[in-house]
């Protein structure tokens, strides 16, 4: 019965959920190449979002630079320009430093209403202004704590070449301009994740070397009157954010997925902290090894997940969330009433309302011209190609940045607006459409792994030979062609899709044409019907209405 409670009583707390991001994160001795990565999916319904760009540049002292809400493009204020800033392209700078995040929200009463640095211009200022991650969390705390912080509670990752670190932040209340945080340093050979819910509990404020905080982290608790224990007992996320039904069936369940994937022995034991219904259930660790090494192709199918397999799985014959189409993805609201009753939807990794994602790859070995890769898309990551943008260009793709396009002017050279309108006629007919959306972007995907060796070769050979303007722009023109040509390929594909499955049949194909009649129109058509799944859900919940006499 407490269960149940428990169960209820989170449906009646304040949810944030709806716009909610994935971060997975892999250590440099736990990838295949000793590169340092991470994936983010910036998730919130109706947004549009493009590949940012800002140049590099010198400013004079007395300079100023506008605050603008990430999110709402509100203006804030101003803060002093750096006297120099540094190129970036997407969440990566020319340093190969990458900043992602999710938010967790916590307590309501932090948020400092009076601040004029929210949590996505921080990102993107902080890039702008470090050559380390180190650094940009020092540049982050600082700016926060003399300019204040309007967002509510966030987890950051914050990743260079060699090191990954998670930073976990908060306001103190309207008009404080400060903020509690504490960010940890992922050990190498490690994987860990968050998604929209605190991950950061106990944490070694003696490891000097792996664990910043700010001075009155756990004072500022205690003052509040949200932690009375000892100072070795103090846990982040249960003081300042504690984790209802919600967080961690919506949230933390996306992070016990990617845990049980690659963990050894998978990750069962957690499961209910993931069901979010038990509230006495073991909290998941920060962090755990992986079985194996991973590589970009790894964390983009992790950034897939759909929960197959686990019994969080949208996959079941007797749901029919998943529509005649068998879609393995749940509209919104993440709650919904029947006769008095809530029930919930679950909240996979990959999830519809993405509206741009990445894989950050970062490499110590190779000239940071050339080290850092964001393979980004515009779109949720089960339906795009992850393409390669080098973190040096400083010319975007037409695709990713097209003008006079935006959540409401649709345009078909728009990556954002034309890989929606794949999916978008893909997630009705998912089991018929979905294979000839995966069979593009996995081919593509392919081609862009199989030659980055020997283009990243001819780049080094050009930095040697002719200098970094000519890497830089060979670079920034292989970024724009494949980009380019993913759309080209989506185009394609959008066509193909509407002729082949238009009207609910299927028109059939020969070696890759679709096939006409002796008199030279279109072959007759196969009609499929419902699936057997859904001829017997039909059957199941129909009765005998549809059931045909026995002739004799």
């Amino acid at each position: 019965m407490k269960q149940l409670s428990f169960f209820l009583l989170s449906f009646l707390l304040p949810l944030a959920y709806a716009d909610a991001c994935t971060n997975l994160i892999v250590g440099k001795a736990a990838s295949k190449d000793g590169s340092v990565m991470f994936s983010y999916s910036a998730d919130s319904y109706g947004a549009f979002m493009p590949l940012y760009h800002y140049p590099a540049g010198k400013h004079n002292a007395g300079e100023m630079r506008k605050v603008y809400d990430w999110d709402s493009n509100r203006y804030w204020g101003e803060i002093p320009e750096a006297p120099e800033t540094y190129n970036v392209v997407g969440n990566m700078n020319e340093w190969q430093v990458a900043i992602g995040e999710t938010t967790y929200g916590g307590r309501e009463e932090m948020v400092d209403s009076t601040g004029i640095i929210d949590y996505g211009s921080l990102i993107y200022i902080a890039l702008q202004r470090s050559k380390t991650a180190r650094e940009a969390i020092k540049v982050m705390t600082t700016l926060v704590e003399k300019y204040g912080y309007n967002s509510s509670g966030e987890s950051f990752t914050i990743c260079d070449p060699d090191e990954a670190w998670i930073m976990e932040m908060q306001g103190k209340g309207p008009g404080s301009k400060g903020v509690v945080w504490v960010a940890q340093r992922l050990p190498d050979d490690c994987i860990s994740a968050h998604a929209n819910q605190s991950r950061i509990r106990t944490f070694n404020m003696k490891d000097k070397e792996n664990v910043m905080y700010s001075k009155d982290v756990i004072k500022f608790a205690r003052q509040k009157g949200w932690f009375t224990g000892k100072d070795s007992e103090f846990s982040w996320a249960d003081a300042y954010a504690p984790a209802d039904f919600g967080g961690r069936r919506y949230c933390d369940a996306r992070v016990w997925s990617f845990f049980n994937k690659w963990a050894e022995g998978g990750f069962s034991e957690y499961l209910p902290w993931a069901l979010g219904i038990d509230k006495d259930a073991k909290p998941m660790p920060l962090w755990v090894k992986a079985k194996r090494k991973l590589g970009v192709e790894d964390l983009e199918e992790s950034m897939r997940d759909h929960y197959e397999g686990t019994p969080l799985s949208l996959d079941r014959p007797e749901d029919a969330g998943q529509g005649i189409g068998g879609m393995p993805y749940r509209l919104s609201p993440l709650s919904f009433e029947v006769d008095g009753v809530k029930y919930c939807n679950e909240r996979p990794i990959s999830t519809q309302q993405s509206a741009f994602v990445f894989v950050a790859q970062l490499r110590s070995w190779l000239p940071r011209q050339i080290g850092g890769v964001l393979w980004f898309g515009n779109d949720d990551a089960n339906m795009i190609a992850f393409t390669p943008i080098y973190c040096s260009m400083t010319r975007r793709p037409n695709c990713y940045a097209t003008p006079g396009t935006d959540a409401l002017n649709f345009s078909p050279d728009n990556a954002y607006w034309m890989c929606n309108m794949v999916s978008n006629i893909v997630y009705p007919r998912y089991e018929s459409l979905f294979p000839d959306l995966k069979a593009v972007r996995d081919r593509l995907e392919a081609r862009y792994f199989a030659q980055q060796p020997s283009v990243e070769r001819e780049a080094l050979k050009i930095l040697e030979e002719k200098g970094e303007a000519e890497c830089v722009a060979y670079l920034n023109d292989y970024s724009v062609k494949e980009a380019q040509g993913m759309l080209a390929e989506w185009q394609n594909l959008a066509k193909y899709l509407i002729v082949k499955y238009n009207d609910f049949v299927v028109k059939p194909e020969r070696d890759g044409q679709f096939e006409r009649s002796k008199y030279g129109i279109g072959a007759t058509v196969k009609r499929p019907g419902y699936s057997e799944r859904m001829r017997r859900a039909i059957v199941k919940g129909c009765g005998e209405k549809y059931k045909m006499p026995v002739e004799e």
